[in-house]
């Protein structure tokens, strides 16, 4: 982020969006505190709005005109920001969000060409486990927090459905935390977490840990948790481990080449030590039946998730069942 006369934020993802629109403004109003800050809104936009607001102060103060929700423009708008990109007002900052979609594709394919000397902050919605995860460690390292691999971890996995939490997560934990950021301090603030118990029952049984495994799941289930984020936990380590059976290279190597990070690949490549292609498969069909079970294809979801573990910690070996 950086201040321009237009400044286009796009994509789907609100939280970065968000931010991107506080930091622009905190830029500005610490480069000026006398910023004069105006919203507008698109959708409900009507001709000569936006010029008047970037018409020239009594005072002279810099001006920060925020637009939201481009995506849904009216005509008048449209024109009205192509013909302003012709000549940007002086100390003027022209903050445009739009949302996604082909609605304004004029003044978006201007500013994207550089028209107005504008510029483009992508806010992409973020998909892959790699990348929440190198947004958290982004967040700690801004804050010039340390935390530990496993840490990042767990507090990425905890909250890896929704990234406004994740970013709380860890804006609390950076803000109450002592210097170093431990699994136990984790533990200790999100331990009650659903995602964070169930990763911790997939990881006993994947390290072929059967008692400790079981008590786990049966300790997260008396404490409320719901069996469904449980079996995924485990189908997402048994998915990461089917793609990396077999595959050879560096760990930065397979990241780039699976769209993870180095250290899912580190973790796969250890909790496949011992592991068959058989057992694999045989493990891959012992979490789709549980999985069918816990939405209700079963009729004992407790038992699929026990049998799931017993099979998983004896690596696919269903001779113990």
């Amino acid at each position: 982020m950086r201040a321009a006369p237009v400044v286009l934020i796009s994509g789907t993802e609100t939280v970065l969006a968000d931010r991107s629109v506080r930091i622009l403004r905190d830029v500005l109003r610490q480069a000026d505190p006398t910023l004069e800050v105006s919203d507008l809104n698109a959708a409900d936009y009507a001709g000569g709005e936006l010029a008047s607001l970037a018409s020239p102060s009594l005072f002279g103060e810099p001006r920060l005109i925020r637009v939201a929700s481009a995506e849904r423009a009216t005509d008048a708008f449209i024109t009205d920001l192509v013909d302003y990109l012709q000549a940007p007002a002086d100390d003027t900052t022209v903050q445009v969000r739009h949302g996604g979609g082909v609605r304004g594709k004029r003044f978006l394919d201007a500013i994207r060409s550089g028209s107005g000397d504008g510029i483009e902050v992508v806010c992409a919605e973020l998909k892959r486990d790699s990348d929440k995860y190198e947004f958290a460690q982004a967040e700690f390292r801004m804050a010039g927090k340390k935390i530990t691999a496993g840490a990042l971890r767990a507090v990425t996995s905890a909250f890896a459905d929704d990234l406004g939490e994740l970013a709380s997560a860890c804006q609390q934990l950076i803000s109450d935390a002592g210097d170093e950021i431990t699994e136990a301090t984790v533990d200790r603030y999100y331990g009650g977490r659903v995602e964070t118990n169930a990763f911790k029952v997939a990881d006993a049984a994947l390290a072929g840990r059967y008692g400790e495994a079981l008590i786990t799941l049966r300790h997260a289930l008396a404490s409320g948790a719901d069996p469904v984020p449980i079996v995924a936990a485990f189908a997402s380590k048994v998915r990461t481990m089917a793609r990396l059976y077999g595959a050879r290279g560096s760990s930065a190597q397979l990241a780039s080449q699976f769209g993870l990070a180095p250290w899912q690949v580190d973790r796969a490549r250890r909790d496949l030590q011992g592991w068959t292609e058989p057992g694999l498969a045989r493990s891959i069909e012992i979490v789709a039946d549980a999985d069918a079970s816990v939405k209700g294809a079963g009729r004992d979801p407790v038992f699929a998730l026990e049998r799931m573990v017993e099979v998983l910690s004896a690596r696919g070996d269903v001779a113990r069942g």
